[in-house]
């Protein structure tokens, strides 16, 4: 059986739409910088924390990186060490040899044809095996507290015909989620959907919930996700709370701004389509024949390249050093970011810190992002031609982009920190 691995110190990357990633230095603990002596606690939480030592894993990279997760574990992790948490990480994965195993028990299985790496990852046996690499992990480091950034390594198949599905309870591990969707939220705008069988779909919504009930406690992103794990799996109110992200590292942009010209921006890493690339394309190409002054810039993965058309008034960017895309940010007057299943979306927050109102679906959390449509334009159905609407109606009115930007920038101040993460996840 493969042990899980613990924090390393990854190699500087280049990130496709240009963010520098800069690896944590090589000395300290979970940030590579040493905790605060004397971390700064209220008097309203001198009392009782949930831990003082506590892993943070993710199946999805090495939690410590910058790119793992968009940084939530990192910066989660950053966050709590300030207030004198010691923090480690912990990433469970899949050998190759044991995914070709999975991929080939997935097809005979009745589960379908096998389109991409997660519906390995969702089924039992991966998630079965995640755990148990964190519960050898664990009983190794003498971990107590373990926050998973996902559902998939959770403990919850560990012991199915026992009453106690938590088989580590007997170690006195506390697990806690911390999730910006769920399995039944993702569902339900997967473009990929139609090609799940009848049989995976049943079984992954099982996982999910059994997963959601094993848990000491869930923090969500939004409470649109919070008030879903309440209401369709049934997770007790008490234990669910929802506490928000944070930000990266872009800076408040308080200078001069010209909102009368329509520049319009886009940026997606990867998922092209699902973030919204081809929708935007379409309903620009639809708004720009009624307002010919409309620019469009799109920063995305270089790959994508040959699925952006050539037209006099799209800039295709990429590799950009994050002066530059922070800078664009800036300069935008509107963030156009249709994503068709994003269940938060960083992007929006990076906009909105710049100034720059945001335009997407009513779905998922950018209505809670936005107030409901405060701080943007919120389309009613993933259309070219609704869209295409929506941005002659936003950039007609100038002053109130100016407003929508001033008004979304202080929301975002004061609403999504990662102290204030911190300290939800901290203190009950």
């Amino acid at each position: 059986m493969t042990k899980a691995v613990a924090v390393h110190t990854p190699q500087s990357q280049s990130h496709p739409s240009g963010r520098p990633v800069q690896p944590p230095p090589v000395f300290g603990g979970f940030s590579g910088e040493e905790a605060p002596a004397r971390p700064v606690i209220t008097e309203g939480e001198a009392g009782e924390r949930r831990f003082d030592h506590v892993a943070i894993t993710s199946v999805f990279g090495d939690p410590a990186h910058p790119r793992t997760w968009s940084g939530a574990p990192r910066n989660l992790g950053v966050a709590l060490e300030k207030l004198g948490v010691t923090v480690e990480g912990f990433h469970p994965h899949l050998s190759k040899t044991f995914k070709m195993g999975l991929a080939a028990r997935h097809v005979m299985g009745g589960y379908g044809r096998l389109m991409t790496s997660e519906q390995l990852y969702r089924a039992a046996p991966a998630r079965r095996h995640l755990a148990r690499q964190l519960a050898a992990k664990a009983a190794e480091r003498g971990t107590r507290h373990i926050i998973h950034t996902g559902a998939l390594d959770l403990p919850a198949v560990e012991a199915q015909a026992t009453a106690d599905p938590m088989a580590d309870r007997a170690h006195r591990i506390h697990h806690y989620l911390y999730c910006d969707h769920t399995w039944a939220l993702a569902a339900e705008h997967r473009p990929d959907i139609a090609g799940y069988s009848a049989r995976a779909l049943e079984a992954y919504e099982e996982l999910e919930r059994r997963s959601l009930h094993c848990v000491d406690h869930i923090f969500t992103f939004g409470r649109y996700v919070r008030d879903h794990i309440i209401s369709h799996y049934g997770v007790p109110a008490a234990r669910v709370t929802a506490v928000g992200s944070g930000m990266g590292d872009i800076k408040p942009y308080i200078g001069p701004k010209d909102y009368a010209k329509p520049k319009l921006l886009f940026v997606c890493k990867h998922l092209f389509r699902e973030k919204g690339g081809e929708l935007v394309i379409e309903a620009f190409q639809q708004a720009v024949l009624r307002r010919p002054d409309l620019t469009l810039t799109i920063v995305a993965d270089p790959s994508v390249r040959d699925r952006v058309p050539e037209h006099p008034a799209i800039d295709f960017r990429s590799a950009l050093p994050w002066a530059e895309l922070q800078e664009l940010y800036r300069r935008s007057s509107l963030l156009v970011q249709p994503m068709l299943n994003d269940p938060w979306g960083q992007v929006y927050l990076e906009a909105l810190i710049s100034r720059t109102p945001v335009l997407g679906l009513r779905r998922n959390g950018l209505p809670e992002i936005t107030g409901d449509g405060r701080y943007g334009f919120l389309a009613s159905r993933a259309d070219p031609q609704v869209l295409a609407d929506l941005i002659i109606h936003a950039v007609s009115d100038p002053q109130r982009l100016a407003v929508m930007g001033a008004r979304g920038q202080n929301h975002v101040l004061e609403t999504y920190t990662w102290d204030r993460v911190a300290r939800a996840v901290l203190f009950p």
